[in-house]
């Protein structure tokens, strides 16, 4: 006797080797694909909500919390007062009188470039692009704890797990090549907060990141079966024809549609995304600049030309992870850490920005550089090579993508301390970097339990001072 497979047999088989996008599709609930045409394909290309500046984001995330007064944030003060005894009002979130010791700075500053902007030692390459860049000096976020600040800067919240940045765009936006996902994480190692911070939550699960792994096999489900191309065409064509006779006595039409979406992207990643990251055509001098050596795949160089090669075909938002939270840059024992950690990401960031300027890409691409928190310019002890964890006020820095470039946004007080002006807090800052891609943060919303939520919760404002 025959057996006839049925159309779950039909999935199953056909999600065989297809890889995690597949699975991320599949597992979005019909309740979420409901509501308007456009839902019965998820992936869709979208027009914003206005002319944007950037047609992509690369997030540049350096985890741990660095040190805005060792990096970008000139304090000539903290030398001239070192170890000088002062009293601080706010310990980690704690408010009181608490005595501290001001430590100076480990590396040096100098100025870069036309602008003159001050960049320490420890960036010598992000010092001389420094041009490119929009430091911004007066960066707030609301908890002291890596954790929380993680998922803070990822998702808009510090208290509940929601849907990441890279999510929230992928659902405004949609993609624009259904080979790739629409949101990509290079990163060897989960941050704080681990894979929630590029979760979509409560968002169909089709927009949550697809995480590359530096290394020999980046994209680890992604292999083809050993059925052939043409084979695997004839599976999703007999799965479409299953799914139309599904159809004739049921309405989930638009979930259907989801999930078959789903499966085509993952069959074109099969493809596609060996392709985007195989590094053989990169030539010597690329290679170099990154801070590569020729069939290299590992470091924070590849991750950086790998994050190039997606954005040119299309990925809408690429995050790049420089390491774990194992290893990072919470410096409480010792400062000298920040030096390896910045010689890993210093050249090709620099390398990265240079590239996508000489390609014509930098002008609709927004670069942004961040961390959780900034770290303390004083300490409990005197003398003492630690910083503790900072959240009162740090620094990042965008370019591209419609921000001034060459310029310096807001200010610590004279010892990096607390705010002085232009406060930008995360809410601000997210509502910025939608803005640049022409989104407006108020408008971007989803319903969920019964109220519309949106990434910037009820907060945040576009930081005018910031675009071009």
């Amino acid at each position: 006797m025959i057996s006839i497979p049925s159309r779950r047999d039909f999935l199953a088989r056909a999600a065989g080797g297809f890889g995690s996008i597949a699975l991320a599709g599949m597992l979005a609930e019909q309740a979420q694909a409901a509501g308007t045409s456009s839902d019965s394909d998820p992936l869709m290309a979208k027009d914003p909500h206005f002319a944007p500046k950037a047609k992509r984001v690369i997030f540049l995330y350096m985890t741990g919390g660095v040190s805005h007064v060792d990096s970008f944030d000139d304090k000539p003060s903290l030398f001239a007062n070192h170890g000088k005894k002062i009293t601080v009002d706010n310990w980690q979130g704690k408010i009181g009188e608490f005595p501290r010791y001001l430590k100076r700075p480990n590396w040096e500053f100098r100025p870069g470039g036309e602008c003159g902007t001050s960049v320490s030692d420890l960036f010598p390459h992000m010092r001389n692009i420094v041009d490119d860049l929009c430091v911004i000096r007066s960066m707030e976020t609301d908890h002291t704890n890596h954790y929380e600040s993680t998922l803070g800067m990822h998702c808009g919240s510090w208290t509940f797990a929601r849907p990441s940045i890279g999510a929230w765009i992928s659902y405004g936006l949609g993609t624009v090549n259904r080979n790739l996902p629409s949101f990509v994480v290079v990163a060897p190692h989960a941050p704080y907060a681990g894979a929630q911070t590029w979760g979509s939550d409560f968002l169909p699960g089709c927009h949550q990141g697809t995480q590359f792994l530096p290394g020999e096999n980046p994209v680890p489900n992604i292999k083809p079966r050993v059925a052939s191309s043409r084979l695997q065409e004839l599976e999703l064509q007999l799965l479409q024809q299953a799914n139309e006779r599904h159809l004739e006595s049921r309405s989930d039409e638009n979930a259907l549609e989801a999930r078959i979406r789903s499966f085509e992207t993952a069959f074109g990643m099969q493809r596609e995304a060996p392709e985007a990251l195989d590094l053989s055509s990169e030539t010597a001098s690329t290679l170099n600049a990154y801070g590569l050596e020729p069939g290299q795949t590992t470091g924070f160089g590849w991750q950086c030309l790998v994050a190039r090669r997606l954005a040119e075909r299309g990925v809408r938002f690429i995050e790049l992870i420089d390491v774990g939270s194992a290893n990072n840059w919470d410096a409480h024992g010792d400062m000298a850490t920040h030096a390896p950690l910045a010689r890993n990401v210093d050249q090709p960031i620099a390398a990265l920005i240079t590239d996508l300027k000489q390609r014509g890409m930098l002008d609709d691409t927004l670069v942004v550089w961040t961390t959780e928190f900034g770290r303390t310019p004083y300490h409990e002890k005197a003398d003492h090579p630690g910083r503790e964890h900072h959240h009162q006020v740090f620094s990042s820095w965008m370019a591209g993508g419609g921000v001034k470039s060459g310029i310096t946004y807001g200010s610590s007080d004279e010892f990096g301390i607390a705010i002085a002006e232009n406060r930008v807090h995360i809410h601000d800052f997210h509502a910025t970097i939608l803005h640049l891609l022409g989104l407006n943060h108020e408008q971007l919303t989803y319903r969920h339990a019964g109220r519309d939520y949106r990434l910037t919760d009820v907060h945040g404002r576009v930081v005018d001072d910031l675009l071009a």
